[in-house]
């Protein structure tokens, strides 16, 4: 390993390269930036990545010659350019993408990484985010990492010797930070209904924001619970603090948290710091269905955007318009119906913020499906819980029907009958 400024370091990347950044709040900002300032001297440089937090630099539409971004999950700071056709989108499982470099089906080129400083062994860390990045690390022919003591030396798949990185750069920038969401009278009432589902010795899966918080919120009854997830966030600490997620029921990793990345506050990044409770592993192990089935009673906890009178979810764009991604919903949704006691839960709230109902007749035109209708088994919103399981079509419609908002109701039911003719009482 050489240190080298950042200037220096992004002359690895040349013309027609792909390039990989580092996932959600491990992107290596100063590389980008530095990475970006070349754009005159570059052309059609393909930039890979999930999730982001930070600036991407390189979607400005006056690079558009320079860097292309090739996106496997769409986070704000490229969404924009998705929509405006300055940057594309991959459809593909969380699960799947480790495979997808290791493979050889997308070569890389190099890998920009963010890590903790090398231990005395000469070992740093991936940190926050192992996910696919360790996979990344591992296929691409030129590594280059931004050394930074504010990243936290996680447990798991995450290290990275130094004879594996090519060139460093030194910096001693904060770790962004993604604050908890307000608890909304909705989110806590979608997390009671939630928790009334969750039983003791549970494994949960579940993502960041103001439901999975409300969800956490509700479980102080609870015992013995696990947690198996794709993402940690700040919520899941008091509950560990209090004993009440402990592990001490599950059969994969018993009396670990395993997650694949984690995003949220400076009060979890000093929790998983050096911390052996928390491991973080390769997305592909961590979100194969096989893998997450040998846990028992395993709880998913999903969100989406709409979801249509026969059960198909919608969870990554608003019509043709590319929000977010597939991510690893359907891995934990498989995998928690596969599951001995398992419950796979959609949760959502009844209405959009302008007060469109999130229950309809169709999806909208141009909607991705993320999750098939014949994978949901429950689907959450403020106003109860609709069961799917085993249900026909008109069943699944008058359930969802009765958590729909109290305002669209009667417009869900004409819609209902129009396309089934008649409806269960």
């Amino acid at each position: 390993m050489r240190i080298v400024t950042a200037e220096e370091a992004v002359n690895v990347v040349h013309s027609r390269d792909r390039v990989f950044v580092h996932s959600v709040a491990a992107a290596p900002q100063r590389l980008l930036f530095a990475l970006t300032e070349r754009w005159r001297e570059l052309q059609g440089v393909e930039m890979i990545h999930l999730h982001t937090e930070g600036a991407a630099p390189y979607t400005d539409a006056a690079y558009a010659r320079s860097f292309h971004t090739n996106a496997l999950f769409v986070g704000p700071n490229v969404r924009s350019a998705v929509a405006e056709g300055q940057a594309d989108y991959v459809p593909i499982f969380l699960s799947e993408v480790p495979n997808l470099f290791r493979s050889g089906a997308m070569p890389l080129d190099v890998a920009l990484v963010q890590v903790s400083p090398p231990d005395r062994h000469g070992f740093c860390s991936l940190g926050v985010s192992v996910d696919a990045s360790r996979a990344a690390v591992q296929a691409a022919r030129r590594v280059v990492a931004q050394i930074n003591p504010n990243m936290p030396r996680t447990h798991g798949d995450g290290l990275l010797h130094v004879s594996n990185i090519d060139l460093a750069v030194e910096v001693d920038d904060p770790i962004p930070e993604v604050p908890p969401s307000p608890l909304t009278p909705e989110a806590r009432a979608i997390g009671i209904h939630c928790a009334a589902l969750i039983e003791d010795g549970a494994t949960l899966q579940m993502g960041i924001g103001a439901i999975p918080d409300g969800v956490l919120a509700a479980l102080g009854d609870h015992r013995d619970l696990g947690i198996h997830t794709e993402m940690l966030s700040d919520g899941v600490i008091d509950l560990i603090e209090r004993g009440i997620v402990n592990g001490a029921r599950k059969v994969s990793h018993p009396g670990k948290v395993v997650t694949s990345f984690v995003m949220g506050t400076r009060r979890l990044y000093d929790f998983v710091d050096d911390n052996p409770l928390v491991a973080l592993l390769d997305a592909g192990y961590v979100n194969d269905t096989a893998v997450i089935r040998r846990n028992p009673r395993v709880t998913a906890i999903n969100s989406a955007v709409e979801v249509d009178l026969t059960g198909q979810v919608c969870a990554d764009s608003i019509g043709t318009r590319q929000y977010s991604g597939v991510g690893g919903q359907m891995d934990f949704m498989r995998g928690a119906s596969l599951s001995e006691g398992g419950r796979p839960i959609i949760a959502l709230p009844s209405v959009t913020s302008s007060g469109e109902s999130r229950i309809v007749p169709f999806l909208k035109q141009g909607a991705g499906v993320v999750t098939t209708r014949a994978h949901v088994h429950y689907v959450v919103t403020e106003h109860g819980v609709a069961r799917l399981y085993g249900k026909n079509l008109r069943q699944r419609a008058r359930a969802l029907i009765g958590i729909a908002h109290p305002d669209h109701r009667e417009a869900l039911e004409r819609a209902a009958f129009e396309r089934f003719h008649r409806l269960p009482a």
